[in-house]
């Protein structure tokens, strides 16, 4: 479907592995948040959160980047590729 709609495939992988790496970092799942306090227990999960939030936002900065200007993510492989 996403290479009828005239979409680049490593463009659109591209954008399915950042956001991925964003919802390991996000609640609900925050899947990343749970293996920390794992391992420091002592520590509360809203610390964890606020800790997380610097990245959150760089993450999601990133993901507009790529999605704005696709280059970004093209550029390696069509070296590679050429």
């Amino acid at each position: 479907m996403v290479q009828k709609l005239g979409f680049n495939l490593v463009w659109f992988a591209t954008l399915v592995a950042v956001n991925l790496q964003t919802a390991f970092l996000s609640p609900p799942v925050a899947m990343a948040a749970y293996y920390l306090k794992g391992v420091a227990p002592e520590w509360d999960l809203t610390q964890i959160y606020r800790g997380m939030m610097e990245f959150m936002i760089l993450q999601c900065i990133g993901l507009a980047l790529l999605l704005y200007f696709p280059q970004l993510a093209l550029w390696l492989p069509s070296l590679l590729f050429k």
